[in-house]
């Protein structure tokens, strides 16, 4: 009984530890698209804008609330950006977090 006990935990800290690496490779990516569109909005700090992008996605589960945000930054400053190319960059730049914090083995 013992040993079905330990594969238990062993598979609750696999999925913790699953969980939080998806978290941190989400933030990560929404970083790397604040200092993307940082540099087309010509930012002076591109870190503190990327910040308001990361903290973007806590409002609403999902992706939605990060796009809505950079794409309403690029519109308001008129920096024509497709939707389309919002939406492949945060593409790209998830493939980019994942390997900055997973590397493939």
């Amino acid at each position: 009984m013992s040993s079905l006990k330990e594969r238990e935990e062993g598979f609750e800290r696999k999925f913790a530890h699953d969980e939080e690496l998806k978290f941190k490779i989400i933030s990560r990516r929404n970083k790397l698209l604040g200092l993307w569109a940082a540099g087309l909005l010509g930012k002076d700090d591109a870190e503190a804008y990327a910040r308001e992008v990361v903290l973007e996605d806590f409002k609403e589960a999902g992706h939605e609330d990060v796009f809505r945000k950079v794409k309403a930054d690029l519109d308001a400053a008129g920096v024509s950006v497709s939707d389309e190319e919002i939406r492949t960059k945060m593409m790209e730049l998830l493939k980019v977090a994942t390997d900055q914090l997973n590397p493939p083995t």
